[in-house]
């Protein structure tokens, strides 16, 4: 088993040389008793990536979306041609082409379950796609009025086998879709702007960010509004949770094991969230064109926990602090991706990761995302081409 890395803060300052040195040098007798905090770095294995090892082609437009399963060993990609694609990870080949959108496919999200894959286009129908066969489960669900912005799917350690997912779209509506009944069951409404972003919450709850400058926070068996959260100066562009990675994989882990029962998926799949998420409430992180992030604690307070500006940096969340400063952009915040480490921001991954991949080529990168063993990272933009990059 692979020990657990811990950082080890005093005033919540990080402690990054030997205790002795860090007292001789801020003259701390040592003789006084010193509190010390110690913090697990990750409960999953983590691998840098750093060298493209694939280039896959196959799509014939820009690559828009980019999406591994729950276990990792497939990868979805959606396209400007109007199809989504499957591949075999460990081939890198196609397994399908499904065809059935009629305008560019935007966004795709596996269930945590792995079951199911949805794909939502710019023309603003959904389509559910059967992983085992590339064929669709039924047919496109509409209800949007314009392109749809984003998907999430109910977690797994809240229902098992999954069913429900929500969608967010330019049109200012949230739907909450059931791909057994296949069709919509709840509208969200309430928005005076576009929605820009969805999330499912661990706790069950639904967040949309949007163009009014506000995020929404959903209960899910009616989709009442519960509280608004109210901040950002201008849109609200992305919105990431603490325990994102474990909503995104439910049962799945490391080890690879896979699971036939629903009952056995849940209560896997609940423990891992109960191990991420700790003691401390569920937390998420806003993204804004006013150029800041905000860090919530929403099911305890309707005011943001904490401001950061000027994102070139990276923040630690255990003490909303600034950890370090990277060089790189000076804009709007988009949506990053989050790598199976959720310690520090997301922003942070959008340094380190999206600009030395758009360095090495010549076309705008559109698609990140990581697998969820942490081992490798897919990417794909206009140049039609999905990359792989590992460590």
């Amino acid at each position: 088993e692979e020990r657990l890395p811990y950082a080890f803060y005093v005033s919540d300052s990080e402690l990054v040389v030997q205790l002795g040195t860090y007292l001789q040098k801020n003259k701390v007798s040592v003789e006084k008793v010193v509190t010390i905090v110690y913090q697990p770095q990750a409960v999953f294995r983590i691998r840098p990536v750093t060298r493209c090892s694939s280039t896959i082609a196959g799509h014939t437009e820009a690559v828009l979306s980019v999406a591994f399963s729950p276990d990792g060993r497939q990868l979805a990609s959606g396209s400007g041609d109007t199809t989504v694609r499957l591949w075999d990870l460990n081939t890198q080949t196609p397994l399908f082409t499904c065809r059935g959108h009629r305008n560019w496919v935007l966004c795709i999200a596996w269930s945590p379950d792995g079951k199911h894959l949805v794909s939502g286009s710019k023309a603003g129908e959904l389509i559910c796609w059967d992983p085992q066969t590339g064929k669709p489960s039924g047919n496109p669900l509409t209800g949007h009025k314009k392109w749809v912005t984003g998907i999430s799917w109910e977690p797994v350690h809240l229902s098992a086998p999954t069913r429900r997912f929500v969608s967010s779209s330019k049109d200012g509506d949230g739907r909450i879709w059931d791909v057994t009944l296949k069709k919509c069951v709840i509208v969200l409404t309430g928005h005076t702007l576009a929605i820009t972003c969805v999330k499912w919450g661990g706790d069950g709850v639904i967040y949309t960010g949007s163009q009014d400058c506000t995020i929404k926070m959903w209960e899910t068996s009616q989709g009442k509004l519960i509280r608004e959260l109210k901040g950002h100066g201008h849109w609200v562009n992305s919105l990431a949770l603490s325990t994102e990675y474990v909503l995104r994989t439910g049962a799945y882990d490391h080890t690879g094991k896979t699971y036939t029962s629903p009952e056995e998926m849940k209560k896997v799949a609940l423990e891992r969230y109960n191990k991420m998420k700790g003691s401390a409430p569920e937390r998420l992180v806003s993204g804004s064109d006013d150029f800041t992030m905000f860090l919530w604690e929403p099911a305890v307070s309707k005011h943001p926990k904490t401001r950061m500006t000027g994102h070139q940096q990276v923040w630690d969340i255990r003490t909303q602090k600034l950890k370090q400063d990277l060089p790189g952009h000076a804009d709007e915040v988009r949506p990053p991706t989050p790598k199976p480490n959720e310690k520090n921001l997301f922003g942070f991954l959008r340094e380190k990761l999206i600009l030395p991949i758009g360095a090495k080529s010549k076309f705008p990168v559109f698609a990140v995302d990581w697998s969820p063993d942490g081992e490798k990272v897919a990417s794909g933009g206009k140049d039609k081409v999905l990359k792989l990059w590992m460590g």
